[in-house]
């Protein structure tokens, strides 16, 4: 399986991943950690897509995209912190001053699952935050010590994903999801 990975440009391949059944349902479009707390609740329905839009047209995108043979398989939200809600999320600790980039979302499409699709994501997505420049790369996962994680939280990815991406702890956090700590993965660049 020759699985690629590029820049999240295409709005209907980001739709497909990450935008709802019925154009009107308000749901995440991977936004929740991307724009400010307030801006997220306000935007109802169809606004959510029409902002995604905008930030395709960005430099950089809000993120990468996983193709097997043309058909998309799967995407991770990267892009730099001091751009996101954990440049001021009192439970993901600042390790330092560093301007680095998060992960946050990763998500494969049913029936591409478990054929290791989401580590070619995170690599890609830290390939993707190493072409501009990014010092390092943080993630986020759950700390599940191999125990399922419900799918619909799995999105943060496991520490052991990220450690098998070449990520390291670098600290705990105060974030808890599924009833899993989460803990801050880094991968330095440099």
């Amino acid at each position: 399986m020759a699985i690629e990975i590029r820049p999240a440009t295409l709005f209907e391949d980001v739709q497909t991943m990450v935008g709802p059944k019925r154009p009107d349902a308000t749901v995440c479009w991977c936004l929740s950690y991307r724009i400010p707390s307030k801006q997220n609740v306000e935007l109802r329905g169809p606004e959510r897509g029409a902002l995604v839009k905008q930030l395709l047209r960005q430099d950089p995108p809000p993120g990468v995209l996983a193709y097997d043979g043309g058909e998309v398989v799967g995407w991770a939200a990267v892009h730099p912190r001091a751009d996101t809600s954990f440049a001021r999320n009192r439970k993901i600790p600042h390790v330092d001053d560093l301007d680095v980039w998060s992960v946050w979302c990763l998500r494969v499409r049913p029936g591409s699952r478990g054929k290791g699709i989401s580590h070619r994501l995170l690599q890609g997505a830290v390939e993707f935050a190493r072409s501009y420049g990014a010092p390092a790369v943080e993630g986020y996962p759950v700390d599940n010590q191999g125990r399922k994680v419900d799918l619909t939280m799995a999105y943060v990815g496991t520490r052991s994903l990220f450690e098998q991406a070449g990520f390291t702890k670098a600290a705990d956090t105060g974030s808890v999801i599924n009833g899993f700590p989460r803990v801050l993965m880094r991968r330095e660049l440099r």
